[in-house]
């Protein structure tokens, strides 16, 4: 496939500004029509990809070899270009200019405050029938759960994601995983009553401070745009050491990357996370194992950060003897064998703790199975001499 003679058209469209726009051609198949392929390579968002070939794979294979043929010096620049390939890319600047238009429009704030408080009270109606919903599953009892069927827990959970509520659906989505498996009605009770603890401190309204206040929201599903963090958040200059990054993979099936770093003067941990298509690699903002000198804008959580502007990465300088550039050190302690809430954290175990990289932190020892598990908030490892948090009353804690 990847030879010319099995793409009778093909070429390449030069940008403006000279180089490679984008690459078409038109592939022989087995039908009577070739596959139409094209790739566009300079669009504001990176690559885009298009074929007519029936496979849902992004890029095909039409296009990679259409690629490898661009790669190899083959495909011939073209003034001409078929009306499929220049429908395809002004539809896409067009798309593109539009977007621009609309983020760089003045946004109304009693419009967007009062979209804000519309969305509120539906996530309060939301969180109010699934506090019912919670009180009627430990009435009724665990024993018939197994026998209940995913659609019972999805029921609930379409739900709140029509009361614009997803981040406490896909907890409920969460909630039968492991059913019938050792030891599984003391894990089902435990989720139900974290996701009680979470319906409570929302409906309890201002009383928080503002950071458990922004925990509580991010997880009912209420985040903030990485636009309005950049705009009025909390912005904090530091050299920030790169710990570790975990690749994560999210209900809905997106993949998302989580960065740990922190801060040399300032001691403060932050958590970058981004995400990405299934078929596509989130983008690492950060290297790890080594130290950015920069600016961080903070989301009201005081936990997730967005990088502002590029700053400058290096290697990690050591600074023997001083106390905010101590590594964390896991160890199993109090935090691997603890869940539970600590003010402004929400704290979940996790069955694989952030990679590691060299000159970061020590790699604890014995086998990773026995490595500490302790996640808080999604945002920072605990430093090694954290106490554990104060498990609910009544509630036994693991030896």
């Amino acid at each position: 496939m990847a030879k010319a003679g099995s793409w009778p058209r093909s070429g390449v469209v030069v940008a403006d500004g000279g180089g490679t726009s984008a690459v078409w051609g038109e592939c022989k198949g087995s039908g009577s029509k070739p596959y139409l392929a094209a790739a566009h390579l300079d669009g504001d968002k990176g690559p885009a990809y298009k074929c007519s070939c029936p496979s849902r794979k992004i890029p095909c294979k039409h296009v990679l070899a259409l690629l490898s043929l661009w790669s190899q010096g083959t495909l011939a620049e073209r003034e001409d270009r078929p009306e499929w390939v220049a429908t395809w890319l002004s539809g896409r600047v067009a798309r593109q200019e539009r977007a621009s238009a609309a983020a760089s429009a003045p946004v109304d704030p009693e419009k967007a405050a009062a979209t804000l408080r519309a969305r509120e009270r539906s996530v309060t109606a939301g969180l109010e029938e699934l506090r019912l919903w919670l009180h009627d599953q430990v009435d009724g009892g665990l024993a018939e759960i197994p026998q209940l069927g995913y659609g019972h827990w999805d029921r609930m959970a379409k739900r709140l994601v029509d009361a614009k509520a997803g981040g406490a659906a896909t907890l409920v989505t969460q909630l039968p995983q492991n059913v019938g498996a050792d030891g599984w009605t003391n894990r089902l009770l435990e989720r139900l009553g974290m996701l009680h603890l979470l319906v409570d401190g929302y409906l309890a309204g201002e009383g928080d401070d503002p950071r458990t206040r922004a925990v509580l929201r991010s997880r009912v599903g209420i985040a903030t745009r990485a636009e309005e963090v950049l705009a009025s958040g909390e912005r904090v200059a530091d050299t920030w050491r790169v710990l570790g990054h975990r690749d994560v993979l999210t209900p809905d099936r997106m993949r998302g990357r989580r960065q740990w770093l922190h801060g040399a003067t300032t001691g403060r941990h932050a958590l970058s996370l981004t995400f990405a298509r299934p078929t596509e690699t989130p983008d690492a903002v950060f290297r790890p194992g080594t130290e950015f000198e920069g600016e961080l804008a903070f989301h009201p959580d005081g936990r997730r950060a967005v990088r502002v502007g590029k700053g400058t990465s290096a290697r990690p300088r050591p600074r023997p003897g001083a106390p905010s550039s101590r590594p964390w050190t896991p160890s199993p302690g109090p935090w691997s064998r603890t869940r539970g809430w600590r003010p402004g954290r929400w704290c979940w175990r996790t069955r694989s703790p952030p990679v590691p990289r060299a000159g970061t932190w020590p790699t604890p020892p014995g086998p990773p199975s026995h490595w500490p598990e302790a996640s808080c908030g999604g945002s920072s490892p605990p430093p090694a001499d954290a106490p554990p948090p104060s498990p609910p009353s009544g509630r036994r804690t693991p030896a």
